[in-house]
């Protein structure tokens, strides 16, 4: 699964780094230490141009009743998006990128959990693939907007911690996924494959991830292990 990862770089390298024309007000901080039932940043495209945004982690279809599933839909399972009534739908026609720059797992060594960081090999921005969706609460009639992150087999280098791993789409696939005017469901679905071991990399990281309100660079630092 994909349960925490960092976003460290600033609103205006995102700006840049998707091509986005028009923004709201700079939303984003660096973040080091992102969980589900946040606010995250979104780049979604609206059938001419991508934009950038927020959505909130944790998938609420818009036919739910309520929001009680949103903990437990912040990742869908590649192999089964097609199967599943929640995201069929949205594949076609709801599909975001989800930047971040690393993501973390947790490995057991030494009888304790370790969490470790992955990352590119250049430490560079990258686009997780996602699905959004919009619910309106039939109380208030307040409109939330969500997400999931899509979730796919490890590389050789995540297998060693965990058995999945999210979907980061190629530089080159990322239009291809977002763009609306694509409906060709198989070359979709075909873009949801591991990433490349050879260009990934990660590090131990310390203990303090595992409590979501750290949220500084400590986060992120390379620590040795005795």
């Amino acid at each position: 699964m994909c349960g925490r990862f960092t976003l460290t770089g600033i609103f205006d390298e995102l700006i840049i780094r998707y091509g986005i024309e028009y923004a709201l007000d700079p939303f984003h901080d660096p973040r080091y230490n992102v969980a589900p039932m946040q606010m995250i940043a979104a780049v979604i495209h609206d059938g001419e141009r991508n934009r950038l945004g927020q959505l909130r982690w944790g998938l609420v279809p818009s036919w739910a009743k309520d929001e009680s599933m949103a903990s437990r839909m912040i990742n869908a399972r590649s192999e089964t998006l097609l199967e599943r009534p929640s995201f069929r739908n949205l594949v076609s026609r709801k599909r975001c990128l989800i930047p971040a720059d690393s993501f973390y797992e947790w490995k057991t060594i030494n009888g304790k959990k370790q969490p470790i960081r992955f990352m590119l090999e250049d430490e560079s921005i990258f686009s997780m693939a996602g699905l959004y969706d919009s619910w309106i609460c039939p109380k208030s009639g307040e409109k939330i907007s969500t997400c999931t992150i899509i979730t796919t087999s490890p590389n050789e280098l995540v297998a060693d911690v965990h058995d999945r791993m999210p979907v980061i789409l190629r530089k080159e696939d990322e239009q291809k996924w977002i763009n609306g005017h694509n409906t060709d469901t198989a070359q979709l679905l075909s873009l949801l494959v591991p990433f490349s071991e050879a260009e990934m990399k990660c590090h131990t990281v310390s203990p303090i991830v595992g409590n979501v309100r750290n949220d500084g660079p400590e986060c992120i630092e390379k620590v040795i292990l005795n």
